[in-house]
């Protein structure tokens, strides 16, 4: 499996307004916000950055890798699947691993064609 590259950084909330004006102030656009709290962030070419106001859990961070083909993802032991890939509601299908240091990823891949 290759990944083709980040395709955003995710990232948890307690506090979405404070949390928007910050990506703001960092010179980060909101390319669209959602009604729960939620919203996609720009800044020139680079990786998006997608905020989520998660009110009762610890603020995380989790890298979001593209890659080309879900069907052409495998693993060894060195990771554990924690989710399969699932289509999402925004067009994407996700999958998550955790790697041997405990760390959540997230895979991203196209939707898969309809049959």
């Amino acid at each position: 499996m290759t990944t083709t590259g980040i395709a955003a950084v995710y990232l948890t909330t307690r506090n979405w307004g404070k949390a928007a004006r910050f990506m703001q102030s960092l010179g980060y656009e909101a390319d669209f916000t959602t009604d729960h709290n939620s919203g996609l962030f720009r800044n020139g070419q680079g990786p998006s950055v997608f905020v989520a106001e998660v009110p009762h859990e610890e603020p995380d961070t989790r890298l979001v890798l593209s890659v080309p083909d879900a069907e052409a993802v495998h693993f060894g032991s060195d990771a554990e699947v924690v989710t399969e890939f699932e289509d999402t509601h925004f067009g994407t299908r996700e999958m998550v691993v955790r790697d041997p240091d405990g760390r959540l990823w997230t895979l991203q891949a196209a939707p898969a064609d309809p049959a």
